[in-house]
């Protein structure tokens, strides 16, 4: 690929030589020698995005100033909030947000034809791989055809969507499809893709290097910030726009600094020490911040663990988690195959750039956060947040709060009140939990009963040193008889093939399948909600009848309410070591760190120290089994994929053929009779309010991803096109039907609307004020031409970088979103999507309006010429005819953005701009 450069006005274009080979690049050294600025004192992460400056500088999208603000940037203590055009390198995307992506191309497409454009045009300027890695659904588990039974489901399922994929990678240049099976995108793009520094030839033919850059369609692209690759997640909406040229707008961030020390003790895993980080970032506050990792704690911390804590960054709320180049990141390219020339241009630009982290590295954050990696203790969190961090030994009384709270029971009596009613837990003397008998079997279960414990998520599955200590803990249970309780649902699901190719090299796997653990596919499964139904009906029925709060535990990064099953109320996130523990004890109520785990084949109870493996024994057998060859073999023909992705078979035409009989795959409205010219922004007059939410809503709750029933909008629509039931799929599936995810927004079973009392799921009322689903509602108003608001709380639209968050509430009618604060994903993809989102200001809240949701709705201040972060009025008519206005935060950030929204969105502008190039 011919990569494009600016024009390097100040001279910073230099060479280099290393690995054999004489390459360009544009060289920050060089550009203080220029006179723009002092740069040495930036945090490695900054100097990525400054560099991209220097290749991209242009005097029109990329300025001198823009430059010159990084030095500023330092004197000003790490702050200067200038707004700047960032342009990365390529492009990565999962299937569930990577098909309707390819849908938006294929409809833009179509859109620049009716507007007279070339259908070339619409193309992916950047590279862009795809990982079909969010399919697999867990319908069978515990047994040796277990991944084979997956797999051949999840082909039933999915083929319209396989057979349109195929296409994409037919019809558009620079756009490469990793097959099913192979793994999750952010493992693939940690040990196979990412390369840490890239090079491409330029328009004169020269090799120019320059640092690996990248945005994706998930939020957790940023795990390969452990690789000192500088990425984060966007919603597919950006992504597209990224796609076709579009420089991301930005503002320059802020950098914290979180320095680790000392290293980790006996016992404890990367998972309890992201946990920790993740609990701590949450408090310090970090949205739209990059977090960058230093001190001599790195020393001793593995790539794999980098990884780890840089994959949870949108868990503690980081644009990304960035650890800069160093003898580590050297050694983890030469051991997962990347080639030896690579390696040393890796290091010799890293050194002549100023990107490399050596003793003396002591850069200007913003704010620094310390931590002691030896005070790291084993732990949990949970049962609905990643920063609900639970020290282990607290998690079984943490769980039984949660129990009572939910039974509306007093949970503050004084300690002389209460009494240990065994297990480890102190309860009061009326305990809350339930109890209740699985029809047809010999057990019984209650609240805490872990009914999944799964081994799944990019967070783990790509680190050795927990998949082999939990293949450690399975070895030692499996000696003493031990297997996973009956109604546990176990599942194993690696993030890579290698994964797979060293358990069974250490013979571990053997011991997984012992104990219940045997692979059940490579991809996300229960951590995106494809967890499947449970392990019998019977126990989904016992659960569901006596309203038992049963848990699940997994190894991912994501335990929002309603995401992991519809028949789990508390969800836990631990280290998949942690995950067999709780698999074999079948229950949350036991203190592992000193209660029985079970009882072994000789009568004598087991203990968690009885199956816990040394770090000794675990460092062994990573050294001996995680291979350069290992990876090299399972990546040497990455994109060829198994004998059914070769046999789908699919058109050569430019412009998709939209199958009107398609469930799967249908032409979305946003381009239909566009005009050549964009329109204005105006007022909001005259709007109902659609739903009420509360705090810490996610992009989980705005549109789910998991399973839905035939009673919901979405099912019915489904089975209106007869569709059986076990034939839905879920929710992110079908993300390539906006028929269907229009239905399913809002459609979360935990969401809680509060203009109704007490009601969870996708309901509000209709503008006869009778309660109503919310798809029904908004049909109504569109009907009669009413527009939509929505009110929120605090860091509204977290979790998932979920682009059909954003377009499900711009097709249900949604102008405009008014909240307390936005997640940064979520506020760029609802101005992507043409909807405005605003803040609360001096300190108003949706509960101090005391709103009904029988309020209208003025916002004005939006026609003429309206500015970025404008403070603007919203007038509020209540039921009785009073009216109060008060003043919000326009959160269009940048000058691009309102181009975006007069646009109707950033693809209507992209879309524009093309047809008339």
């Amino acid at each position: 690929m011919t990569v494009t450069v600016g024009h390097d006005s100040q001279k910073t274009r230099k060479t280099l030589s290393a690995g054999g080979q004489t390459v360009s690049y544009y060289s920050i050294p060089a550009a203080e020698a220029a006179g723009l600025g002092e740069f040495s004192k930036l945090p490695a992460s900054l100097k990525v995005v400054l560099e991209n400056m220097l290749r991209f500088e242009d005097g029109k999208t990329v300025k001198v100033d823009d430059i010159k603000a990084f030095s500023d940037w330092a004197k000003l203590g790490g702050k200067n909030p200038i707004e700047i055009a960032y342009r990365p390198a390529r492009v990565l995307m999962q299937d569930f947000t990577g098909v309707p992506a390819v849908v938006d191309l294929a409809a833009m497409r179509d859109g620049i034809a009716g507007l007279g454009g070339d259908v070339q045009k619409i193309n992916p300027l950047n590279p862009v791989d795809l990982v079909i890695d969010h399919s697999v659904m867990i319908d069978e588990f515990g047994s040796p055809r277990a991944f084979q039974a997956n797999v051949e489901r999840e082909y039933e399922r999915n083929i319209e969507r396989y057979v349109f994929l195929k296409w994409g990678q037919k019809a558009f240049n620079n756009f490469r499809v990793v097959p099913p099976g192979t793994g999750i995108c952010h493992q693939v793009n940690l040990e196979y893709l990412a390369q840490t520094v890239w090079t491409d030839t330029d328009q004169n033919g020269d090799v120019v290097a320059y640092p690996d850059t990248l945005v994706g369609t998930d939020s957790h692209t940023t795990m390969v910030n452990g690789l000192a690759v500088l990425g984060w997640g966007v919603g597919g909406i950006e992504a597209e726009a990224a796609m076709l040229g579009q420089p991301v707008s930005m503002l320059i961030p802020e950098v914290v600094g979180f320095k680790l020390t000392g290293k980790m003790m006996e016992g404890t895993t990367a998972t309890d020490l992201v946990l920790k980080v993740v609990q701590m970032l949450r408090k310090h506050g970090v949205v739209n911040k990059f977090v960058e990792f230093y001190g001599e704690g790195l020393d001793h911390l593995p790539l794999a663990d980098r990884a780890t804590i840089a994959n949870m960054a949108p868990e503690y709320g980081a644009t990304c988690g960035f650890f800069p180049i160093d003898g580590e990141t050297l050694r983890y390219l030469r051991n997962t195959g990347r080639e030896e020339s690579r390696i040393a241009l890796v290091e010799a630009y890293a050194k002549a750039n100023g990107m490399w982290r050596g003793a003396d590295y002591s850069p200007v954050y913003t704010s620094t956060l310390e931590l002691d990696m030896g005070e790291i203790v084993p732990a949990i969190s949970g049962p609905k947040r990643p920063q609900d961090y639970t020290p282990l030994n607290l998690a079984a009384r943490s769980f039984y709060k949660t129990v009572a709270e939910y039974r509306g029971m007093d949970v503050s009596l004084a300690a002389n009140e209460m009494a240990d009613q065994g297990g480890g837990v102190i309860a009061p003397p009326k305990d809350a939990r339930k109890t209740a008998a699985v029809e047809g079997k010999d057990y019984t279960i209650r609240d805490g009963s872990v009914v999944i414990a799964a081994i799944t998520s990019c967070t783990n599955t790509s680190n050795p040193y927990v998949m082999i200590g939990a293949g450690l803990v399975a070895r030692k249970a499996r000696a003493l008889g031990l297997k996973a309780k009956p109604w546990v649902k176990t599942s194993l699901a690696p993030g890579s093939q290698v994964v797979g190719e060293y358990l069974n090299a250490a013979g571990l796997q053997e011991d997984l399948d012992a104990v219940g653990f045997n692979l059940v596919g490579y991809g996300c499964t229960t951590c995106i909600g494809n967890s499947g139904p449970l392990g019998d009906p019977a126990i989904s029925k016992a659960i569901n009848d006596n309203d038992l709060v049963a848990t699940a535990v997994l190894s991912g990064n994501r335990n929002f309410e309603g995401r992991i099953s519809p028949d789990v109320r508390a969800n836990y996130l631990a280290s998949p070591p942690l995950v067999v523990a709780y698999a074999l004890a079948g229950d949350v109520n036991i203190d592992l760190t000193k209660d029985p785990i079970a009882t072994g084949k000789d009568g004598k109870p087991v203990y968690l120290k009885d199956i816990w493996p040394t770090n000794q024994e675990v460092a062994e057998l990573v050294e001996a089994t995680v291979t350069r060859k290992a990876f090299q073999e399972k990546y040497a023909d990455v994109f060829k994929g198994d004998e059914k992705w070769q046999a789908v078979e699919t058109t050569d035409s430019q412009t998709y053929d939209w199958p009107a009989s398609s469930t799967y795959i249908q032409n979305p409205p946003y381009f239909r009779g566009m005009s050549k010219t964009p329109g204005v922004i105006s007022d909001i007059k005259g709007a109902r309010i659609l739903a009420i939410l509360g705090d810490m809503i996610t992009t989980d709750h705005i549109s789910p991803a998991g399973s839905f029933k035939p009673t919901t909008p979405a099912g019915q629509y489904l089975t209106e096109r007869q569709v059986a039931a076990r034939d839905f799929n879920s929710y992110g599936a079908r993300r390539g039907n906006h028929e269907v995810m229009m239905r399913g927004t809002f459609a979360n079973i935990r969401i809680k609307n509060e203009m109704l009392d007490g009601v969870e799921g996708g309901y509000t009322k209709g503008p006869d004020g009778q309660q109503t689903s919310i798809f029904d509602a908004s049909m109504a108003h569109q009907a009669a031409g009413t527009p939509l608001v929505i009110f929120g709380g605090v860091e509204y639209g977290a979790g998932s970088s979920r682009d059909w968050a954003a377009k499900g509430t711009a097709l249900l009618g949604v102008k405009a979103v008014v909240a307390e604060s936005f997640e940064r994903i979520h506020r760029s993809n609802l101005v992507g999507m043409g909807v405005i989102p605003f803040e609360f200001t001096e300190g108003m809240t949706r509960k101090s309006l005391n709103l009904t949701g029988n309020e209208t709705v003025e916002i004005t201040g939006l026609a003429g010429d309206l500015k970025p972060l404008s403070l603007v009025p919203c007038t509020i008519t209540y039921a009785d005819g009073t009216k109060k206005t008060i003043s919000i935060k326009c959160r269009i950030d940048t000058a691009i953005e309102i181009e975006y929204v007069e646009n109707g969105g950033v693809l209507h502008y992209v879309l524009r701009n093309l047809a008339a190039s």
